[in-house]
């Protein structure tokens, strides 16, 4: 596979992304694939969708969880609702992740991914290290599936999520860095906290943002605006990855279901985009 193949976040049913058909209508060679619903979480359906892919010519690259009762609403509800951080879910998504990561082998895939969720704050907590022990459980079956597992960025600064993976450590476990995420949420600046994580970054988003006003900043959501439109820089965040010695899958990540044409559009805009910036800047090479 060539370096910086283009992706796109797609899904098996009702999930996040797009649908399959778009990421091969549009030629694109790799997908991080949003795990299904439980009842389509089977060696059966996993056949079936990759002979889908073996006929686009498509590579999964990484699988991501999701969980019911997770809102994006704002920023309070992230937090409060999203990946293993709350704790009356916990036990139950962990599992859960576990079986997205048995999915994932089916697939031959050896990357599963998710939003951890808000990372508490108080290293001395007793939720702190209770997610510390449930993390380690969930990668030792992860490493048992010959897999690594990718913390997506954004919800905590760059140092804050160095600090949990320093705690956590097992060595599989790694970051789907996404820059956008870190204007949207307010957590810093994007680039900036790509030079601290390089080192882990193992797959990448190519999303774009605009900054929430000063004031509101982290509190309110910044706007997801299309790639190149907004405040990430998304040539120097390339340039950024090349020095870090990036080399995998750039997947595009457009999370506009509510305005399915205008997000196959912004798709294929980025993948346009992606394409040229790869070449002006591996071309060099």
């Amino acid at each position: 596979m060539q370096r910086w193949p283009i992706g796109v976040f797609t899904s098996i049913d009702e999930g996040l992304g797009v649908h399959l058909d778009v990421a091969q209508e549009l030629g694109i060679p790799t997908v991080q694939l949003h795990a299904p619903s439980r009842q389509l979480r089977t060696e059966a359906a996993a056949d079936q969708f990759l002979q889908k892919c073996r006929d686009a010519g498509i590579t999964v690259t990484a699988v991501f969880g999701g969980f019911a009762g997770e809102s994006y609403a704002d920023i309070a509800t992230t937090a409060a609702t999203v990946g293993l951080v709350p704790e009356a879910t916990r036990a139950a998504r962990v599992q859960e992740m576990k079986e997205i990561s048995d999915f994932a082998r089916h697939l031959g895939c050896d990357t599963v991914a998710l939003h951890i969720g808000f990372v508490p704050e108080d290293t001395e907590s007793s939720s702190y290290r209770d997610l510390i022990d449930v993390t380690r459980d969930l990668l030792d079956h992860v490493a048992r599936n010959q897999q690594r597992l990718h913390l997506e960025t954004g919800q905590e600064t760059a140092e804050h999520l160095l600090r949990f993976i320093a705690d956590v450590d097992r060595p599989n476990l790694f970051i789907n860095f996404d820059p956008a995420n870190m204007i949207l949420y307010g957590t810093g600046d994007p680039l900036e906290a790509l030079e601290k994580v390089g080192h882990l970054v193992r797959s990448v988003h190519c999303k774009d943002a605009k900054w929430a006003p000063e004031a509101v900043r982290g509190v309110e959501w910044g706007q997801e605006v299309p790639l190149g439109e907004g405040d990430v820089g998304i040539e120097r965040y390339l340039r950024k990855l090349h020095q870090l010695g990036y080399e995998g899958p750039l997947t595009i990540e457009r999370e506009i279901p509510q305005d399915r044409e205008r997000q196959k559009a912004d798709i294929s805009h980025a993948v346009r985009l992606l394409t040229e910036l790869r070449e002006r800047i591996l071309g060099a090479d």
